[in-house]
């Protein structure tokens, strides 16, 4: 099953979470990520929710087409945000799918108001851990790293 696209409701659900953090309130396990555009490097900023696996820091994305993930991939690092709180981080591609599978299949139970996102963009069919990792092979997952 291959993510069709964005929907259109996206990008104005963004913008409210990133206001919302401007104003202190972090919902969920919501970060904000910014990364440098490929044609200008000035930083462009998205909504994320890292997870850790085995005390490894991770975001990821099912839809490998977006901006941010075609940014993070070219540029390998990234202002991770929470708050007040800034760290700069490298963002290092996983390229084994197994190791996808392994951050995938923790997402349901580490990031679950970030499952039905995933259920609506037709990333996955269902909420299970076993669904989530099948999803692998389509998905972007980044080890987020603190330099």
């Amino acid at each position: 099953m291959a993510v069709q696209g964005l929907p259109g409701w996206l990008k104005p659900v963004n913008r409210l979470v990133k206001v919302l953090h401007k104003l202190g309130m972090r919902p969920g396990t919501i970060h904000l990520l910014s990364v440098p555009g490929r044609s200008t490097g000035r930083l462009r900023t998205t909504p994320v929710s890292p997870l850790t696996v085995d005390g490894r820091r991770y975001v990821l994305s099912p839809a490998p087409e977006s901006d941010w993930v075609r940014n993070a991939s070219a540029a390998g690092w990234g202002v991770l945000i929470q708050g007040r709180n800034r760290q700069k981080v490298r963002l290092e591609p996983l390229e084994d799918v197994r190791d996808r599978e392994k951050v995938l299949r923790a997402f349901p139970a580490e990031v679950p108001h970030g499952v039905p996102f995933f259920l609506r963009i037709g990333a996955v069919t269902g909420a299970t851990p076993d669904e989530f990792a099948a999803a692998a092979p389509r998905s972007v997952v980044f080890e987020v790293v603190a330099i």
